[in-house]
C-alpha cells in the first residue's frame, strides 16, 4: 500500500463507492486528465489493488433477507480434514463467506436464507453433511447495523 499516492487513493475511494463511474466522470472528480486517470486505473487493476467489479444485490429484493452466521468446529486440524471441508463448502450456493478462524471455532460462515425454514433446509441438505464437523452453532442476525464493502483508503 506504500506505493499508492494521494491520487491513487482518491481513485480507489471513488471506485469503491461508485464502481460504474465513467472514466470521464472519475477524472473530473479527482482533477486528472482522462488519459492519465485511465492509465492509473489500469495500473491499479494490474497491480491487484482492484481485484474486480461487481453489482451488489439487495438481499431482501432477491428473497434472501435472513442472515445467519454459523460457527463450525472440526474434529481435527489435519490438512486433509481442512481441505475436504473447504472443498465441500465451496459447493454450497447459499454461503456468501467462509473464514478460517483463530479462536473457539475453526470456521465462520455467512449464510443468506429466505427465512428460518429455508435455513433449516440449507442445514439439512448441506451443513449437516459437511465432512469432519464436530460442532456447529448458528446465530441469526436480527438487524444489520453496518454493512460496507469499502476498505479504508
Amino acid at each position: 500500500m506504500t506505493d499508492l499516492d494521494a491520487t491513487d487513493r482518491r481513485i480507489l475511494t471513488v471506485l469503491q463507492a461508485e464502481g460504474r463511474v465513467t472514466n470521464a466522470e472519475l477524472s473530473e472528480r479527482i482533477n486528472l486528465s482522462p488519459s492519465a486517470c485511465h492509465r492509473r486505473v489500469q495500473r491499479l487493476e494490474e497491480e491487484g489493488y482492484i481485484s474486480g467489479y461487481v453489482a451488489l444485490l439487495d438481499a431482501r429484493k432477491m428473497g434472501r433477507p435472513t442472515t445467519v452466521f454459523v460457527e463450525i468446529t472440526l474434529q481435527g486440524q489435519a490438512d486433509e480434514v481442512l481441505d475436504a471441508f473447504e472443498r465441500e463448502i465451496a459447493r454450497i450456493p447459499d454461503i456468501l463467506e467462509c473464514h478460517l478462524m483463530a479462536g473457539s471455532a475453526d470456521y465462520l460462515l455467512k449464510v443468506m436464507a429466505q427465512d428460518t425454514e429455508d435455513f433449516a433446509r440449507i442445514h439439512r441438505q448441506y451443513l449437516s453433511r459437511l465432512p469432519g464437523v464436530a460442532q456447529m452453532q448458528s446465530s441469526f442476525a436480527l438487524r444489520t447495523v453496518l454493512k460496507t464493502t469499502a476498505l479504508s483508503v
